[in-house]
């Protein structure tokens, strides 16, 4: 079933951010690099939401968090646009507190996302994630069309890292150009992309 392109996106309230982040941590917690991250499955979920509630903070004080109606879908937004943002406050203790023994696993990935990200002003996706039950649906696509909308009208590009095939393929559907990948160390690829106003 493909969802409406009329699907309802809301503003998420920052009281939903420790649900939002279990939600990336479940939608992601399949993929490729997320091995490499957490070597122990049975800590893997937790240890990503962890993590990626210091960014969904983030997004809630500096970007934008979108939501589909039934908040079974999320995109998270922040603005790169010529203002330097401050980086996440307290990010070192709550980097070890979320991650533990692999943090410095983590370090690596912020290494490798800073070196690869592009000076050009653009809005960065930090996360698209649909819980998995959900994937397939349509609900990705909708709420990248409805960030975008906003974008084109604004004249800003968009720039995120695609971690899998299957999202990398997405995202080229909607209008980003692959740029050569980059790898963590076991050679898990992300793939940063780039999508011009109006995806031209």
């Amino acid at each position: 079933m493909i969802a409406p392109r009329t699907v309802r996106i809301d503003k998420a309230d920052p009281s939903e951010a420790a649900t939002i982040a279990e939600l990336i941590a479940t939608a992601f917690e399949p993929l490729p690099p997320v091995t490499w991250l957490v070597p122990e499955p049975e800590q893997r979920r937790r240890v990503l939401a962890g993590n990626f509630r210091i960014f969904v903070d983030y997004a809630f004080e500096h970007g934008t968090v979108e939501v589909v109606e039934d908040r079974s879908g999320v995109a998270v937004w922040l603005p790169r646009d010529g203002d330097e943002l401050p980086p996440p406050a307290d990010y070192d203790d709550r980097l070890v507190a979320a991650c533990g023994e692999w943090s410095d696993r983590f370090r690596v990935l912020d290494e490798l996302f800073d070196a690869n990200h592009p000076a050009e002003p653009h809005h960065h996706l930090a996360f698209l994630a649909v819980m998995p039950d959900r994937q397939g649906s349509g609900l990705g696509s909708a709420l990248l069309r409805h960030y975008h909308a906003w974008l084109d009208e604004r004249g800003v590009p968009a720039y995120l890292e695609a971690s899998s095939e299957q999202s990398r393929d997405l995202y080229l559907r909607h209008g980003y150009r692959a740029r050569e990948p980059f790898r963590l160390p076991d050679g898990t690829p992300f793939w940063p992309m780039w999508r011009a106003p109006d995806g031209g």
